[in-house]
């Protein structure tokens, strides 16, 4: 017989993991010294010893081995755990690739995020935009509220979302309350009729600005953008737009110091449209 330090070598199994095992009733010692307590293995603790070790690589419970030893001799009587395993590591895997791509859009969120902080000179400029297609909510409220609606919008949206959350806002004044607001997501290949209204923002030329900080402290990039529409004698056109390029982490709240918002605004420049309509 073997003492439990020579049957922790020739199994490869802690000292550890084999009072465990002893325990739980999976490798009983073939001899115990009432006098000492030490325990003693024979072969056959040897192959036991063996096949738990093979049963644990393939990730089965401790309660399965156990039956498992206690049931069956050969691999062929154990077929239904064995089918039963696959499709809980099947169905695991499949958990741990949405952990992955979970992991994956925070990981590409904050480089995004970090680049633009390291690019963005926080002037005011104009370009043009594309048309977007989004899903959203169009409510009435307070703009403390835009939080959680955008996150029942994203809960809604799903896995067709291809862009940052935005909320556009239709009144062309503050409101302490019954704010005209509509938060969305880019998205593609959803189909409605749902909840979410479907629709395409149009493209057009716009004047922006990248908000660096607290959303309480946003008006301040407000005024620089509505003083120069007003230098250029521009016509903004509602709604105006804010995308969340950088706010609260999915796990953490962040420093709001480092919060990005783009505000875009769409403009009319009223010189152009004057030349169009004489040269037409």
């Amino acid at each position: 017989m073997f003492t439990i330090g020579q049957f922790s070598r020739i199994t490869g199994l802690s000292v550890k993991t084999i009072r465990l095992y002893h325990e739980k009733g999976l490798l009983t010692p073939k001899w115990i010294d009432d006098s000492s307590g030490y325990r003693y293995y024979d072969n056959h603790n040897i192959e036991r010893a063996r096949t738990i070790a093979c049963l644990r690589t393939l990730d089965f419970p401790l309660s399965d081995i156990r039956e498992m030893l206690d049931r069956f001799q050969e691999d062929s009587d154990a077929l239904t755990f064995f089918e039963k395993q696959r499709e809980v590591i099947r169905s695991r895997m499949k958990q741990l690739d949405r952990i992955a791509t979970s992991l994956e859009e925070i990981i590409n969120r904050e480089r995004e995020a970090i680049a633009m902080m390291e690019e963005d000179t926080g002037d005011v400029a104009e370009k043009e935009v594309r048309a977007l297609q989004v899903a959203g909510l169009r409510w009435k409220g307070r703009y403390s509220d835009t939080g959680k609606v955008l996150e029942q919008v994203g809960k809604l949206a799903g896995r067709y979302i291809r862009g940052k959350p935005m909320n556009l806002y239709y009144d062309s004044e503050y409101k302490d309350e019954d704010a005209d607001i509509e938060s969305c997501f880019p998205v593609s290949g959803i189909k409605g009729p749902g909840v979410l209204s479907l629709h395409t923002l149009p493209a057009g030329r716009c004047v922006y600005v990248v908000h660096k900080g607290p959303y309480e402290q946003i008006g301040r990039s407000y005024e620089r953008l509505m003083r120069y529409i007003q230098q250029k004698h521009y016509q903004a056109l509602p709604p105006s737009r804010e995308i969340y390029l950088k706010g609260p982490g999915m796990i953490f709240r962040g420093n709001p110091r480092k919060y990005l918002t783009e505000i875009q605004i769409l403009i009319e420049n009223p010189k152009e449209n004057r030349n169009e309509k004489s040269s037409a």
